[in-house]
């Protein structure tokens, strides 16, 4: 696998348009505890968070899931489109730490129940602490260089994205099967690398990356996975007990120019004047692409048709360590014992991968492993996960 060092950005994210949501309130304390430590309940029906306002500074929110189904927690800006930092895939009884930066000013909380619908959102203040938000001196020097690499990073991987996606849909639009299959997984890599990004502009997400398993009733379905679908046409038995009816000439050249669509959004989205991407959320979209791996790839539920799983599985693994590695000189600074366990457990898991090929020269199909080896896998992800589960704090404490 390449190790690619990064040109890359800084991006306050539009995304997610949690409009009309359910409303909630607070009842806990008005205010946050002490080094802005607050505590979110999600469930069905509630987003409890222990305060409606903080000082500004580093705020952690500790998400606990008390629901029965999947969820994610969102800080929105005052628009209520606009994500300021979000954590994923929340499991029933699990809780997980959202650490980001905050200026003074009017937020949304939001928690969105099985990661579908609108979501529960609440007002959320940020009052002035009178403390500067963000690193100074030369660690701000650090971390802006490493805004600007990741940016560059970021609009590099969404240039070879829409060229390689314009030759997939010429082929699939052709009846060219043979080719669009060749394209498809090594085009979606250089969506994978910057997964997080392309979620941050939340609409653009599921027109372009929806699996079939996660539409909700009456939702027109579009891009890579429905096109894949068609590619690799299921049995009747692996379509839910119906025989699979291949898109018409018609529907491919719609899917195919849908996808093209998209991507080119995409691409003027992150080419826009103001897009940028904070220091903590480069820190926060390395843990999200991990959690990709986590809950997806390394299950072999991302890929259901082509089983071209592992493209995507070291994308994400390729896309973390990118956003790690701008950073390392402050996470080497900081943390220097925290800087060795990642370049130590990173090397182990792109190591393991190699065995099965690589992005260059194609990797095995995700149904060819064994359940040991698929266990290997995981548990290099899990060793990888809890010390980048720390970069985070780490950044934003400097």
């Amino acid at each position: 696998m390449s190790r690619l060092r990064l040109l890359a950005p800084a991006v306050p994210v539009l995304a997610l348009a949690l409009t009309a949501c359910v409303p909630n309130t607070p009842t806990a304390s008005s205010s946050a505890t002490a080094g802005g430590a607050l505590t979110v309940s999600s469930t069905a029906q509630d987003c409890t968070v222990s305060a409606a306002s903080a000082p500004s500074g580093t705020l952690t929110f500790t998400v606990t899931n008390d629901g029965a189904q999947t969820t994610e927690f969102y800080l929105l800006a005052s628009d209520g489109l606009r994500i300021v930092a979000e954590v994923e895939n929340i499991g029933p009884g699990l809780s997980r730490d959202l650490v980001a930066q905050v200026a003074p000013g009017s937020y949304f909380t939001a928690c969105k129940p099985g990661m579908v619908g609108d979501g529960i959102r609440a007002a959320f203040t940020v009052t002035d602490s009178g403390v500067e938000v963000g690193p100074t001196g030369d660690v701000a020097d650090q971390l802006a260089a490493a805004q600007t690499s990741y940016v560059a990073y970021v609009k590099d991987q969404v240039g070879t994205l829409i060229t390689g996606t314009q030759a997939f849909a010429a082929a699939y639009a052709a009846g060219d099967d043979e080719t669009a299959r060749s394209l498809y997984a090594s085009t979606r890599v250089h969506w994978e690398r910057v997964e997080p990004v392309a979620e941050s502009f939340g609409d653009l997400d599921p027109l372009l990356d929806l699996r079939e398993a996660d539409l909700e009733e009456g939702q027109v379905w579009s891009g890579w996975h429905l096109i894949e679908k068609d590619l690799w046409q299921p049995t009747a038995q692996a379509n839910g007990g119906t025989a699979y009816t291949p898109l018409t000439a018609e529907e491919r050249a719609a899917a195919a120019a849908d996808l093209v669509t998209y991507t080119q959004e995409l691409v003027d989205r992150v080419n826009a004047d103001d897009f940028t991407v904070e220091a903590f959320a480069i820190a926060n979209g390395a843990k999200e692409l991990l959690d990709e791996v986590a809950t997806g790839k390394v299950t072999g539920e991302e890929e259901i048709w082509s089983h071209t799983d592992l493209w995507d599985f070291a994308a994400n693994v390729d896309g973390a360590k990118v956003a790690y590695e701008v950073l390392a000189d402050v996470v080497t600074q900081e943390d220097p014992d925290l800087a060795a366990s990642l370049d130590e457990r990173f090397a182990a898991l792109q190591s393991q991968l190699a065995e099965y090929g690589s992005v260059e020269t194609g990797f095995v199909t995700y149904d060819t492993l064994t359940p040991d080896q698929v266990r290997a896998l995981a548990a290099d992800v899990d060793a990888l996960a809890e010390p980048l589960s720390k970069l985070t704090t780490t950044v934003t404490s400097a």
